[in-house]
């Protein structure tokens, strides 16, 4: 999550995401540039957005036939495979559901990773009972694990496989100190809206039409099952938004994705879905 929802370089990892994949991995330029034109970004801020985009390592610089263009890096196909599950299979914990409890102690020299672990580990949805202590639902213990060998601090960390944990006084109040609900609640209220909107027209839409809604419903939708770990319900506030914030994506991707596929198929040349 290093670019904002609704920017250029979120909107073109969006598109990139959902559809370089299914195009057979290769886009070129020209068309890159048409489909982003749906969304109102100029040719020159698309370029831009993809230089960014090189730097992160997500595209390479790929000419076909003297035709320039790019494909997905090598490294970027497992990224995406992980960001799929978590955007299109957000999972929520049930009751009984086990916990992982992060304990971890850095050495003075690498002081400088504990931000970058903290700040990865809120991106994931975790929850900080104190700085060297985090939870998260245990299903998200593979993600941890890979955060830690990717900041190569392993060693420096235990991770423990918990039930329900046990805590001085009610754990939903506890849950509201481990995790910034409010912001959640708000969060939550604020993407809905904006889905909400991308539904409002009944009329049917153009398939172009389609496509940008849709880019802009999974562009707004995509940090709620990041930062939202999926908590049970039992441990929320009664009026909890997300299964109305769930819901309406749901909408969207029922009501946009297919035309919004038709459209993109229809500028890149491709006929039958690459699988």
């Amino acid at each position: 999550m290093d670019s904002r929802p609704g920017s250029t370089t979120s909107l073109i990892r969006t598109v990139i995401g959902l559809y370089l994949r299914r195009a057979g991995g290769w886009i070129s330029i020209a068309d890159l540039i048409e489909v982003m034109e749906q969304l109102d970004v100029s040719a020159p801020l698309t370029r831009t957005a993809v230089v960014r985009l090189k730097k992160k390592g997500l595209l390479v610089p790929h000419s076909r036939d003297k035709v320039s263009g790019y494909s997905l890096a090598p490294e970027a196909e497992a990224m995406l495979g992980k960001g799929d599950r978590r955007i299109f299979s957000a999972r929520h914990m049930q009751p009984d559901d086990p916990w992982c409890v992060i304990s971890f102690s850095l050495p003075e020299e690498l002081r400088h990773v504990r931000h970058q672990l903290r700040r990865r580990l809120y991106w994931i949805g975790g929850g900080m009972i104190s700085p060297a202590l985090w939870i998260c639902p245990d299903f998200l213990a593979d993600e941890v694990e890979d955060i830690l060998n990717d900041l190569d601090i392993r060693r420096h960390a235990t991770l423990l496989r918990t039930e329900r944990p046990r805590v001085a006084g009610e754990l939903s109040d506890a849950i509201a100190e481990w995790w910034d609900l409010s912001a959640l609640q708000t969060l939550h209220r604020e993407v809905a809206a904006e889905l909400s909107a991308l539904l409002a027209d009944g009329t049917a839409p153009t398939d172009a039409v389609a496509f940008a809604r849709y880019i802009r419903g999974v562009d707004t939708w995509r940090i709620i099952p990041y930062i939202d770990p999926g908590l049970p319900s039992d441990l929320l506030p009664a009026d909890w938004p997300g299964e109305e914030t769930t819901a309406l994506f749901s909408a969207i991707s029922t009501t946009y994705a297919d035309a919004g596929w038709d459209y993109v198929r229809s500028v890149v040349g491709v006929l039958e879905e690459t699988t």
